[in-house]
């Protein structure tokens, strides 16, 4: 009986990789991460702008590439929204300097390679024994809450979807 105990728990434990992802209308879980700068980025930071806290699997893969692509081309129209664009995987600095350098990304990309940040977004998966962020979408409002939530994205319409909705967001609460 204790056997089956264990065995019970052990496979709960290992399913259990992450909590759910914060709900809409839920405060934004903080975080500081390193930058393809190697400078520390924290959420807090950004208090007073919009942000699109997207997290996506592995750089310079190819959804990964055709969705950053999407952030970079419309970067202009985020701007006027008053919205920042951050991306984070568990992938290091020095490969978000690489991915950057070679695809002209100029937003932020945040190293999570402690894995603690796509935790607390419930954005873990697990691939081929490798565990990698989820890829999923959080627009977040000037205050810190979470207005939006796209999960399981497809990362080539991705961009023109979230500047939809963040206008729709911007229109329904006046910020």
């Amino acid at each position: 009986m204790k056997r089956l105990f264990l065995a019970t728990a052990l496979v709960a434990a290992s399913t259990m990789q992450a909590g759910d992802p914060p709900a809409e209308g839920s405060k934004a879980p903080d975080f500081t991460l390193k930058s393809q700068e190697g400078t520390p980025v924290s959420l807090h930071d950004y208090k007073g702008k919009w942000v699109v806290l997207y997290f996506y699997p592995k750089d310079m893969t190819t959804g990964c590439t055709i969705e950053a692509h999407g952030f970079q081309r419309d970067l202009a129209q985020y701007d006027t929204k008053n919205a920042v664009i951050l991306g984070v995987s568990v992938d290091t600095v020095e490969s978000h300097q690489q991915f950057c350098a070679k695809d002209s990304l100029t937003f932020k990309l945040l190293a999570d390679d402690s894995k603690d940040v796509v935790a607390k977004y419930g954005s873990v998966m697990e691939m081929k024994g490798m565990t990698l962020a989820a890829r999923n979408t959080f627009v977040i409002d000037p205050k810190g809450m979470v207005r939006k939530v796209f999960l399981k994205v497809n990362p080539t319409p991705h961009s023109a979807e979230v500047l939809a909705a963040l206008g729709d967001l911007q229109k329904s609460s006046s910020e």
